[in-house]
Parts: C-alpha cells; structure tokens; sequence
C-alpha cells in the first residue's frame, strides 16, 4: 500500500467507515506499511466491532488468545467470537469449535463444538473440517471412527488444507489407525511436505531412515530431515544428530551432530531429553576442545538466526 492509498484509508476510517478501520487495524497489527501498534490495532477493531462489524469482533478475539496489547483471556476472546459467529463469521465459528474442543469438561462439551465445527465447514472453512476429523479419530463426542476420520480429512485436504494431508498419512502409519499401510502414508506426507508442512518432511525422513513403505536410503532420510530440521522441527534435529554421529548419508560430522543435537535440547529441554543429551555428551567427549567450541559457535549461529527468523513473522 502507497502512501497515497494509506492517506485515504486513514481519512475513511477517521470518517467512522468500519470496513476501512478494521483494514487498518490489520496494517498496525501486522506492521504492514505503519509500525506495528496492537494498541491502536484494537481501538480500531473496537470502533468497528462497536458498529456490528463481524470481522472486528472476530480480529478482537484474537488479540486476547493471543495477547496482542492486551492481557490474554480466553474468556473475552470467546465472548468476541461469540458475537462475530452469530453473525456468521465462519472464522470465529471455528474458534468457537476450536474453544469447546479443548475444554470438554464444560456441560455443553462436544456436542458444542461439532455444532461450531459444522456452522464453519458449511461456508467452506476446511480447518473446520478437520476439527470433526479429528473428534472421530480421538473419539471426542462421537465414536471413535478413523475412517470417518479420513473421510472428513480428505474433504479438507480437498479445499487445500496442509495439516488434513498429514493428519491422513498419520491414520495411515499407525497400527491402529486404517490398517497400516506406510505406502500411503508417505503419499499423504508428500502432498503435506510440497505445501510446506515441516512434521511431514520430519515423518518423510523417518520412512526413509527405517525403510517403511520404501527402500532404506539414508541420503533421503538426511534430505527429508535437513528440511524440517533447519525449520526448528526438533524430532528432525534428533534424527540428524545421529545420521552424522554415525555417518549414514552424510559423512561422519561429530561437529554437526553436537549441534543438531544441542538445537533439539534448546528447543525443549525435555524432548526426547535423555537420549539426545547422553548422544551430545558422548560426542563432546570424544572430540577436541577446537571441534567442541565450533559446536557451540555453529549451535550460538543457528539459535541466533532461528530467532531473527521468527521475530519476522511474529504476530
């Protein structure tokens, strides 16, 4: 947006027009052409969602999941996405689907949110979709069907829902899921990796690693890993530490196998704690002060890099 465009956006909104300042309520909360100021964001929202306007009810929701300027508070974020879905807004349904989900305990449950979930998937939200997928794979509300759970995934993956595809090669690659069938399982992933979906690149390595559904070929699995890992995909980084410590697909690199096993920790401490600090101690052992400091200093580059990386996106 030019600054001309702006100067007229800026004029609409001051005129009380609710279209115009929900629009630059999400250039301030996003910083997009304009510094980002949450504060300002939510005046702007709260002026058009004072006027009825159902996709500022739904942005001021928002704010309080996420605490954007404001205190976070599940309870006002329902309450705004109340309004908003009463209107019909398909995005606050969801989350309204989403909120009794999660909280069965309350007397309206699960029932609640199929209701929600429904309402959004109507008007053709597909994460919506894959909420009632998921109540049938877990058996949250209904009974546990995993193959009403792929019906219902597949009708997301068909709208171009990534997370539907590896929710479907997941039922796939457990036992108890549709039958186990790691052949279709990568399929899934594949579909989810080549739209950018980290986990499945992570789950690609580990076909590859065991030889599930395919051929054992570690240069593949340290591909798919490499791929995920280098996008903080911690289950990928454990994977990778050991191709390098034992030199499958890669050249043996303790160096990058300290590093790789140093970023998972770093990530979460408890990930797969034991085994990834008893490998890292065990290679720190085993290599010279120069190799260990370079760890640390590869370790101290990366850490440095992820967090630019996800100050950019950062709501």
């Amino acid at each position: 947006m030019n600054t001309e465009q702006l100067f007229i956006l800026l004029g609409k909104a001051e005129q009380g027009d609710a279209e115009a300042q929900v629009n630059l309520g999400m250039l301030y909360g996003k910083g997009h052409g304009v510094p980002k100021d949450y504060p300002l964001a939510r005046q702007l929202y709260e002026k058009a969602a004072a006027q009825g306007d159902a996709r500022a009810q739904f942005e001021v929701g928002v704010m309080y999941v996420h605490g954007q300027g404001v205190r976070r508070d599940d309870m006002l974020a329902r309450q705004w996405f109340e309004k908003s879905a009463d209107q019909g807004n398909a995005d606050a349904q969801y989350m309204l689907g989403v909120y009794y989900h999660i909280m069965p305990e309350r007397p309206e449950g699960y029932a609640t949110a199929r209701q929600w979930y429904e309402k959004a998937a109507a008007q053709g939200n597909s994460d919506a979709l894959t909420g009632i997928g998921g109540m049938y794979q877990d058996g949250h509300g209904v009974p546990q069907d995993h193959e009403q759970a792929r019906q219902w995934y597949e009708k997301a993956a068909a709208q171009g829902n990534v997370g539907a595809n590896l929710y479907i090669g997941c039922l796939y690659a457990q036992e108890h899921g549709l039958g186990q069938d790691y052949t279709k399982a990568r399929e899934w992933y594949e579909k989810a990796a080549a739209l950018g979906n980290v986990e499945a690149a992570a789950f690609l390595g580990e076909l590859y690693r065991l030889g599930q559904g395919v051929q054992q070929d570690f240069v593949k699995a340290w591909q798919w890993f490499e791929r995920a890992a280098e996008q903080g995909n911690e289950r990928a980084q454990v994977f990778l530490g050991e191709l390098y410590a034992k030199g499958q697909g890669v050249p043996r690199d303790d160096v990058r196998a300290y590093m790789w096993w140093s970023l998972a920790l770093a990530q979460d401490p408890c990930y797969q704690e034991y085994e990834a600090t008893k490998n890292r101690d065990e290679v720190a052992r085993r290599i010279t002060p120069a190799q260990l400091a370079e760890a640390k200093r590869l370790t101290q580059e990366h850490l440095l890099a992820r967090e630019s990386r996800v100050a950019e996106v950062r709501p």
